[in-house]
């Protein structure tokens, strides 16, 4: 379980995001919604130790991340593996070689140094690849490659750290419909088949609701909706979206009106079975 008590983040005199505490509970599928600005991305690379909080404190399994340094720290961001927007991948390197670093914490210091992966690391990346179907790509440059294709590389790389959490930052912002689906259906097994905990950032509140258990709504640094997708209402979307109601709100209205359309069908098949 995540614990996070008071957290706060602070660049000069404001705040990005403000106070916030929140339970994760293990294996569950977290969207983080809102408008840009919100501070999902901040509270994100927090969590991770990317970005070091002002106040409040990250508790995992009664262990205090806030405060871990040093071999401790480079063992919480093995297991809180990042998924970036933009992928992160070296493009010079071939596909296989991207997966592989994702095991550069789970070796010693001078077999990092030489690069020198054992074959059960490469075993595991391939079977990384495998399951996101690109294996047949492995000896591919990753600059070749789609950006859906790279987000799945990104996704693999992550796999193979064996992470306890997932961090999603904005994975499907730059990607067509398509991708987008392929990617967020490869995040639902993760969570589903694996039990990893994931978290992910997700403009689309479309996107959130049909994939994840929970949404977390931040405005202004500040947690303004925490429950089912079921339970958001237009009042508090608008709220989200602020003055992008006009686009993402609208959106944002209509997906609550697909969500409840959906609830209604499931809903009625369920009566209809009894």
């Amino acid at each position: 379980m995540l614990r996070i008590e008071g957290l706060t983040k602070r660049f000069g005199d404001k705040a990005a995001v403000d106070s916030i505490s929140l339970t994760i509970p293990k294996g569950e599928m977290v969207g983080v919604i809102g408008r840009s600005g919100a501070g999902k991305s901040t509270l994100l690379r927090m969590l991770n130790r990317l970005a070091e909080p002002s106040d409040g404190r990250i508790i995992c399994e009664e262990r205090d991340v806030t405060s871990l340094k040093g071999a401790a720290l480079r063992a919480w961001r093995r297991d809180t593996a990042m998924i970036f927007q933009q992928f992160n991948l070296v493009g010079r390197l071939d596909v296989l070689t991207n997966v592989l670093l994702g095991r550069l914490n789970h070796r010693s210091a001078l077999l990092t140094m030489v690069k020198n992966f054992s074959e059960d690391d490469k075993i595991r990346a391939i079977a990384a690849l495998e399951r996101l179907d690109m294996g047949h790509l492995l000896a591919q440059r990753a600059e070749t490659l789609s950006g859906g294709q790279q987000q799945r590389v990104a996704i693999a790389r992550a796999l193979v750290q064996e992470p306890k959490i997932i961090l999603a930052d904005e994975p499907i912002a730059s990607l067509d419909p398509r991708n987008t689906q392929v990617v967020m259906d490869a995040l639902f097994r993760i969570n589903r088949e694996d039990g990893i905990t994931v978290m992910c950032n997700l403009h689309d509140l479309d996107i959130a609701a049909k994939y994840c258990d929970r949404l977390i709504g931040m405005a202004g640094g500040k947690v303004v909706f925490d429950d089912v997708p079921q339970a958001l209402t237009r009042e508090v979307a608008a709220e989200l979206y602020g003055i992008e109601a006009k686009d993402a709100g609208a959106e944002a209205l209509d997906a609550l009106d697909a969500i409840a359309l959906s609830e209604a069908k499931r809903a009625n098949a369920k009566q209809n079975v009894t």
